[in-house]
């Protein structure tokens, strides 16, 4: 595929998750891999993404600096660490067709997990829960950035506040992604023809980082949302149907 129908999936799935990651915790971080699945390979497309993804969560930190809920993160950070771990010793065993499904499968679910979330009373932590649901996030975040479902599983029973939601997963994010970068770099994920893909879509982070900040309030979230899902679920259904 050429530069230009690169760019054509590229352009849109950074911005969105620079967007996602200045207003609405990462809720759209997952429809980034499966864009780029289509005009790439899944690996690659996921080597691209990460060193985005670790800028996104830098220019967003200032906003949520020191807004986490820091019981939730002591319970999710050891999670995330197994998680990684499992996915660094099996992604050189996954093949381009299994790793496109699982891209796929991770989107889809992403969206129906969406439908079928209500409001409900408020559950306390549960940090057995929250560390099994934390290591399925850094495992599926590991193969295909696509960590948010399980992290919303642990965190939206418990009905935090706003800000306290959004900054919890963005400091979350920040470290499982930053963990990654090492053992990306020794599966010689980081070629240069990838960085330089990444460093050709960099300036694209901070516009959406500063939209997702300024859309927050202004924005009726739940139509953005489902714009937005509907994207996903396309992109993942068409991800299964071609690797099937």
């Amino acid at each position: 595929m050429s530069l230009s129908d690169f760019l054509l999936f590229a352009l849109p799935a950074v911005f969105l998750t620079g967007l996602s990651k200045g207003g609405f915790g990462g809720a759209l971080g997952g429809i980034a891999v499966p864009l780029l699945a289509l005009a790439s390979t899944p690996k690659q497309a996921a080597a691209v993404m990460l060193p985005i993804l670790c800028l996104a969560d830098v220019v967003g930190l200032k906003a949520y600096f020191g807004k986490w809920d820091l019981a939730n993160l002591k319970v999710m950070m050891p999670g995330a660490l197994i998680g990684i771990g499992i996915g660094s010793l099996t992604f050189e065993l996954l093949n381009e067709s299994l790793i496109g499904l699982l891209i796929g499968v991770i989107a889809v679910s992403f969206v129906l997990l969406g439908l079928i979330n209500s409001s409900q009373t408020p559950r306390p932590l549960h940090q057995g829960r929250g560390t099994l649901l934390s290591a399925l996030a850094g495992f599926t975040s590991f193969v295909a950035h696509a960590g948010g479902p399980p992290v919303m599983m642990h965190l939206l029973p418990q009905q935090l506040d706003k800000v306290r939601y959004v900054a919890t997963i963005n400091m979350f994010f920040l470290l499982t992604n930053a963990l990654k970068l090492i053992p990306y770099a020794a599966l010689g994920q980081f070629s240069e023809e990838n960085l330089l893909l990444s460093l050709m879509l960099a300036p694209i982070v901070p516009l959406g980082v500063w939209s997702g900040l300024w859309l927050q309030s202004r924005v009726n979230h739940g139509w953005f949302y489902r714009i937005a899902r509907l994207g996903m679920l396309l992109a993942g259904v068409q991800l299964i149907w071609q690797n099937l």
